[in-house]
C-alpha cells in the first residue's frame, strides 16, 4: 500500500527547546552604557563617571519597574474565590461579566479598597459599609445593584455614563 503522506513534514525551522518568551529579552531592551556592566574583556571600556552613574540608574528603574509590574499581573486566588462567590449569586453569564467589569473598575476586587473623596468602602464601593468580610461586601452589593438597577449590566451601563453606578 501507498504512504498517503511521502513527503517530509517541516516544521518551519530547527526545533528550540521551550522556555519563556521574556527570558532573553532584557538584555537587548538596555543601552550600551547598562550592557557595560555585564560585559568582561577588551570591549569592556571605562565610560565616564555620568554614563556609569545613569546605567545604575537605569538598572535600578528597570527592576523596579520589573518587580511592580509581576506585582500587578500575578494571579490572586483571593479574587479568583470572590469572583467564584459572586458568580455562584448571580447564575447568569452575562451578568457575572457586566459584574466583573464594574467591581474592577471600582475596586479591582480588594475588599479594602477604601475611596477617600467619600465613604465608599470594599469591592462593591458601597457608603457607609462597616463590614471587612469580602464575601459580606458581595452579598450587599449585589443586593443594592439589585435594589437600585435591576441587574449588573444595568448598572456597569450607568457606571459607563456617569463615573460611578
Amino acid at each position: 500500500m501507498d504512504n498517503s503522506y511521502p513527503q517530509k513534514l517541516f516544521t518551519g525551522g530547527v526545533d528550540k527547546p521551550t522556555h519563556r518568551p521574556d527570558q532573553h529579552l532584557y538584555p537587548y531592551l538596555l543601552t550600551p552604557s547598562v550592557r557595560w556592566l555585564g560585559a568582561a574583556g577588551p570591549e569592556r571600556r571605562r565610560p565616564s563617571k555620568r554614563n556609569h552613574l545613569v546605567a545604575k540608574l537605569c538598572l535600578l528603574i528597570s527592576a523596579v519597574l520589573i518587580i511592580n509590574i509581576n506585582e500587578a499581573t500575578a494571579y490572586n486566588p483571593s479574587i479568583e474565590a470572590y469572583k467564584l462567590y459572586a458568580h455562584m449569586i448571580v447564575g447568569s453569564d452575562k451578568q457575572y461579566r457586566c459584574l466583573v467589569e464594574l467591581w474592577d473598575r471600582e475596586s479591582h476586587w480588594n475588599p479594602k479598597a477604601d475611596n477617600l473623596k467619600s465613604s465608599a468602602y470594599g469591592i462593591p464601593q458601597l457608603l457607609k459599609m462597616r463590614t471587612t468580610n469580602p464575601y459580606r461586601q458581595i452579598e450587599l452589593g449585589l443586593k443594592y445593584i439589585t435594589k437600585r438597577y435591576g441587574n449588573s449590566c444595568v448598572a456597569l451601563a450607568r457606571h459607563k455614563r456617569v463615573g460611578h453606578y
